[in-house]
């Protein structure tokens, strides 16, 4: 009797796979899908009964009762982990995570994470959230959640771990390149609520800095308003670095405000309805303005196709370091009302034709993180210095005007808020480098127009 229901659960499942991966590709087929020589009737079955032959042994042999559908379960998720780093079966229970995290909020560090070389990864900590304060690094590899291995441990698995009510504490233990041992982090969860963009001035430069975090649905219109509150501008520094990526519209949109003709982005994959070409729409406000791209490790997915494209249409500069390389499209189809598995269905292709999946971009200019290099010949002191530190002097004399400093630092403050400053700069060598490159642009660009410069200057003097 127990063989006889076994064998039915077994037929089901055999139907469930046929579903999915025989009478699915015959229903493709239709719609255009690209294949290659398909097995035989014969060598079907022999795969299918082999499958159901193991199915077998493991149910009456394995050293723990484990019932059929659990084996089913495992059967499924194994096949699809095992595809790659990025599909996965949903169970009822991850089905439901998913839906609550594109539905509602949830307590988490403010992490991306992704698999390179087989490890789990910290793609980006996100700017102001308990991983960023906590130290977390893009690079980091997450070997223990809670004392848990993460070996053999699925994205969903991982993220669904890290995730939980907000002020209730996780411990991670972290491998970290050149360091002597694993570092262990305790942090406090919290609603993780990012600016996806903002933007600021430059010290003493006529060029505007804009940062994204993420690629959420209010980019490009955010972009576009501070490129045009900023008016007229003669270069602009995209800081892309610790992106984890986000909704391919709104890469799509935001390069369309500099790439004026062209394909921007193209996804391929078998089913040839679902291979997309996207292309600039040919208004591209701001097509001949100098641009500088920062990228680094944890640049991930709609930033990788974004800096691409600049890169590949000759529109910018990339510098930095080399980005993390995810470049695949994972959709998510429902087995039925309380299961689901994500698929890997397609490959984002940059307009020159190369692929960033597990490759990403390589900077025109590898520029390493760090402080600009500093002279030290000798005490040295500037005007603005000077002025700086007699103020502070003749601030220490009159008391009375107290409340008036205490109000001019504020608003000080306020300006440093919204401009990128000569001492934020001089902490950054990718900004600095990015600058020095905006100022070679121009002179390239408009020779003459610098010699008139360099000669009123003169004539100043």
């Amino acid at each position: 009797m127990k063989t006889q229901q076994y064998s039915t659960k077994t037929l089901v499942f055999t139907l469930i796979l046929g579903g999915l991966f025989l009478f699915l590709p015959i229903f493709l087929n239709a719609e255009g899908v690209k294949t290659s020589k398909k097995p035989g009737q014969k060598d079907r079955i022999e795969a299918y009964n082999k499958l159901t032959k193991i199915i077998n042994t493991v149910e009456s042999y394995y050293v723990d009762d484990i019932d059929i559908d659990e084996i089913i379960d495992k059967a499924i998720s194994g096949l699809l982990t095992n595809l790659d780093a990025h599909s996965d079966y949903l169970t009822e229970k991850k089905f439901k995570d998913l839906q609550a995290q594109t539905e509602g909020e949830f307590g988490g560090l403010g992490i991306t994470v992704g698999m390179k070389d087989g490890a789990l990864t910290i793609i980006a900590p996100l700017d102001d959230t308990p991983a960023q304060k906590a130290g977390l690094k893009s690079g980091d590899i997450i070997l223990k959640i809670n004392n848990e291995s993460t070996l053999n441990m699925s994205i969903d698995d991982a993220v669904n771990r890290m995730r939980g009510k907000p002020k209730t504490s996780i411990q991670l233990t972290i491998y970290r390149k050149n360091t002597a041992k694993p570092l262990d982090f305790t942090i406090t969860r919290d609603i993780i609520q990012v600016k996806s963009v903002y933007a600021k001035t430059i010290q003493d430069e006529p060029y505007l800095y804009i940062r994204v975090n993420s690629f959420d649905k209010n980019v490009t219109q955010s972009v576009s308003s501070a490129l045009a509150k900023a008016g007229k501008i003669k270069g602009l520094i995209l800081d892309l670095r610790n992106n984890p990526g986000g909704l391919l519209n709104q890469a799509v949109g935001l390069s369309n405000l500099f790439i004026k003709e062209g394909i921007i982005v193209s996804q391929k994959g078998k089913v040839k309805a679902e291979n997309l070409e996207y292309k600039a729409d040919g208004k591209a406000a701001y097509a001949n303005l100098p641009i500088v791209v920062l990228i680094n490790g944890g640049t991930a997915s709609a930033s990788e196709i974004v800096s691409g494209a600049l890169q590949d249409h000759k529109r910018a500069l990339i510098i930095g370091e080399n980005s993390f390389g995810k470049g695949s499209v994972q959709v998510v189809l429902p087995v039925d009302s309380t299961s689901a598995i994500k698929l890997t269905t397609a490959k984002y292709y940059l307009p020159s034709g190369r692929t960033i999946q597990a490759v990403g971009i390589t900077p025109d200019i590898l520029v390493h993180p760090g402080s600009v290099p500093q002279s030290d010949g000798g005490f040295e002191i500037k005007e603005a210095d000077l002025k700086n530190h007699l103020q502070n002097e003749l601030a220490k004399l009159d008391e009375e005007k107290k409340s008036t400093k205490t109000n001019a630092s504020k608003t000080e403050k306020q300006n440093q808020k919204d401009m990128i400053t000569l001492s934020d700069i001089n902490n950054d060598i990718q900004v600095k480098t990015a600058i020095d490159l905006l100022k070679s642009w121009n002179i390239i660009k408009n020779p003459t127009t610098n010699t008139k410069d360099q000669k009123t200057s003169k004539d100043n003097k």
